[in-house]
């Protein structure tokens, strides 16, 4: 069996899938190989899942960039639901939101404070249009009502500079990506975008929490073979899914990532939520006027 993943090794997408290759080995006794296949926000390996045979021995991660990319393009490479058969959804990944200390700011209130005093001044950072970063940041916008201005960086290196600098004064981020912002104290989490709070940051409190539900986002990860899958090999893969994900060195690898294990979701379920992000994306992207390249 093939695992493609669709980002670079090393990130936290690759740590996630190479967990689970890891199980589906212990699982099956047949070596699970990891091929990733990275780049174009994950066009050139989403690519390689659609066009390889329906035959179960390739399988590929799905992220949210699997559902944005696609709308992002003119002439879009793949169809994220069309060209694709779900297997499981393995995890959702909180945003969490993190505010300079240059600011005063203590919550998000007092960030939500600070917009409406000064709208069109606050500066939020991302790692570009269109990037979760970015539409992750315009859900919270939205939601709460707030006018702000984006700014682009190049690298997430460069984007945690500005945060720290105050030249931007708060950025949405995947968990992995947020925990460097403020541990040893150099920003501030003051909300979690999930639907719970993270074992990770137990007092960060949700969006839900404090008012704003409209705000929640989450990645969502899960597993998706080539389409015309048959039902039989659809439920052996995910069967095995489920098995891989019960095993206690995955959940725990899973967990560093900020994810909570969910294979027990089917096959429908998992679709479902597919079908709803690509249409919550591609409104969102429509109406913040992204437009395809």
């Amino acid at each position: 069996m093939r695992l493609i993943i669709t980002t670079p090794a090393g990130s936290g997408v690759d740590a996630i899938g190479r967990a689970l290759a890891q199980g589906l080995t212990e699982i099956t006794r047949q070596q699970v190989i990891v091929d990733n296949r990275a780049g174009a926000g994950g066009i050139i390996g989403a690519t390689a899942i659609a066009n390889a045979a329906p035959d179960g021995y390739t399988i590929g991660i799905a992220a949210t960039a699997h559902i944005v990319s696609p709308l992002l393009q003119a002439k879009p490479a793949y169809h994220p639901i069309n060209d694709f058969t779900p297997i499981a959804q393995l995890t959702v990944i909180p945003n969490i939101v993190v505010t300079s200390l240059k600011n005063n700011v203590k919550n998000l209130k007092d960030l939500i404070d600070l917009t409406k005093r000064k709208p069109d001044e606050i500066n939020y950072g991302s790692l570009g249009d269109g990037t979760a970063s970015h539409l992750s940041a315009e859900i919270v916008n939205r939601s709460m009502g707030m006018k702000t201005v984006h700014v682009p960086y190049r690298t997430i290196a460069d984007s945690y500079t500005g945060l720290w600098s105050g030249d931007v004064q708060y950025e949405v981020y995947l968990m992995p990506s947020a925990l460097p912002l403020f541990q040893g104290g150099r920003a501030l989490a003051i909300a979690n975008t999930g639907r719970t709070r993270s074992p990770a940051l137990p007092d960060v409190p949700t969006v839900r929490e404090l008012g704003y539900p409209e705000a929640e986002s989450e990645i969502t990860i899960g597993i998706v073979a080539p389409s015309n899958l048959s039902p039989a090999l659809v439920q052996k893969l995910h069967q095995l899914m489920v098995e891989a994900m019960k095993l206690p060195d995955v959940r725990e690898k899973m967990s560093k990532q900020g994810g909570q294990p969910s294979p027990e979701l089917d096959t429908k379920a998992y679709e479902q939520r597919l079908k709803l992000e690509y249409e919550t994306y591609k409104k969102l992207i429509s109406t913040i006027g992204l437009k395809p390249q």
